[in-house]
């Protein structure tokens, strides 16, 4: 199997609805969403559709992974759940990265980009990820942070801190993300927060299907 191969996988994850507008064959926008979800640069996702004979901008590729609106799906019933967000650079500006993974599958339960960290926008994404998730039973597994201690004992729910263990599952995804967000640079570099939201949105639902 070719490292191309690899990287594409099964395509059935992803709704082409929005090709019946494209002037581009579905199969081929398939494949450029795939390869750069998958690790490929919009640069060197273009050059491989090249190979293939087709003709696209960085641009159509990046708008063909907006189009697809994918997110992570499904109701989950998780016994742990690890808490955490990071700073990721959108332009010019920061932005926090909040996520809610499965430590037990390390997949993503639910993700939210925020102008701030705070309080009041951790009880926005808990309550969202209660709204998605059976997790009201679940242990939340967290770091010392204030505000993320104030906002689940709020909502009555349980966590436990812990820097190790466990947790680290989701400080694992949020180095990929960082990894990631800083080699494409680009990605994100003339975007609006709600742009670079649903890319991080379609790359978790190519990240949960690599955990399964």
């Amino acid at each position: 199997m070719s490292e191309i191969d690899r990287l594409i996988g099964d395509s059935g994850w992803i709704d082409l609805e929005f090709v019946e507008r494209e002037r581009t064959p579905e199969q081929i926008v398939e494949v450029g969403i795939q390869l750069h979800l998958a690790g490929l640069s919009l640069s060197n996702t273009k050059q491989h559709l090249e190979r293939l004979g087709v003709q696209r901008s960085r641009t159509a590729i990046h708008n063909w992974v907006q189009k697809a609106e994918l997110q992570p799906t499904g109701t989950r019933s998780s016994n742990y759940v690890a808490v955490d967000e990071t700073v990721i650079q959108v332009g010019t500006e920061r932005y926090w990265l909040y996520a809610a993974v499965d430590p037990k599958t390390n997949e993503f339960l639910h993700l939210r980009l925020f102008p701030t960290t705070n309080s009041g926008l951790t009880l926005v994404f808990l309550r969202e990820l209660r709204e998605k998730h059976d997790i009201n039973d679940a242990t939340f597994l967290i770091d010392d942070a204030d505000h993320l201690q104030a906002a689940l004992s709020r909502l009555g729910l349980r966590f436990h801190i812990r820097r190790h263990g466990n947790r680290n599952s989701v400080e694992r995804v949020f180095r990929e993300v960082k990894r990631r967000t800083s080699s494409f640079s680009n990605t994100f570099s003339h975007v609006e927060p709600t742009t670079a939201e649903s890319w991080l949105e379609a790359f978790a639902v190519w990240w949960n299907r690599c955990q399964s």
